[in-house]
């Protein structure tokens, strides 16, 4: 099954260059989000554009499959990758700039999908929580009364695109989620957070 992570944009609100190539603590963020797939057992497709001409290169050189898209869109963009890659089934559809994303988390959302014999996922964080850890609230939906934002990770079918999926929506009250980078100051403080927790790990 493969992972697609959306890594098309240049991140002008940070103005730190292609956003997929921030370093936080030493590497890009992308390979955070690649590490967690990866590590979950899926396999990782980067989903570029025009606009990302040094992710190309980065993903070249250390081996990361990868698509270039037209850039006509979010949505668009997953269909164009989708059906070059002659997806039929589900596949995972991520953005790139949750680096606090983490294997048991992946696992989590494709145990929900396997058992909830709908077409498609997609996975919500609440609210209070986004607005908490300083994320960047564009969308509000509703679920089980909740008000709740899109936490980035979706599940779809390759056979349906371009058509209404049946969706199973799964929200999770997860801190890492919330971790969202769209300005400096989400940037420095994730940095903190990764750095703490990689050095919990070592002194552990």
């Amino acid at each position: 099954m493969l992972a697609l992570i959306l890594a098309g944009g240049i991140g002008s609100r940070l103005a730190l260059g292609e956003k997929p190539l921030v370093t936080i603590d030493g590497m890009p963020m992308i390979m955070y989000v690649i590490e967690a797939f990866e590590s979950a057992g899926f396999d990782v497709v980067a989903v570029l554009s025009r606009k990302t001409p040094y992710t190309h290169n980065w993903c070249r050189a250390h081996g990361i499959s990868h698509y270039t898209a037209e850039g006509m869109g979010y949505v668009e963009d997953i269909a164009e990758c989708a059906d070059a890659h002659g997806i039929t089934g589900p596949f995972f559809t991520s953005v790139a700039d949750i680096p606090c994303l983490e294997r048991d988390i992946v696992q989590t959302l494709h145990e929900v999908y396997r058992h909830s014999q709908k077409d498609a996922l997609s996975s919500w964080i609440p609210r209070g929580l986004a607005e908490r850890f300083g994320s960047r609230v564009a969308y509000i939906e509703k679920i089980n009364g909740l008000d709740a934002c899109p936490a980035g990770i979706n599940i779809l079918r390759g056979d349906c695109m371009g058509t209404p999926q049946d969706e199973t929506r799964v929200i999770l009250d997860d801190f890492r989620l919330a971790y969202n980078i769209n300005t400096r100051e989400a940037l420095d403080l994730v940095t903190r957070v990764i750095r703490a927790r990689r050095n919990l790990g070592r002194n552990s």
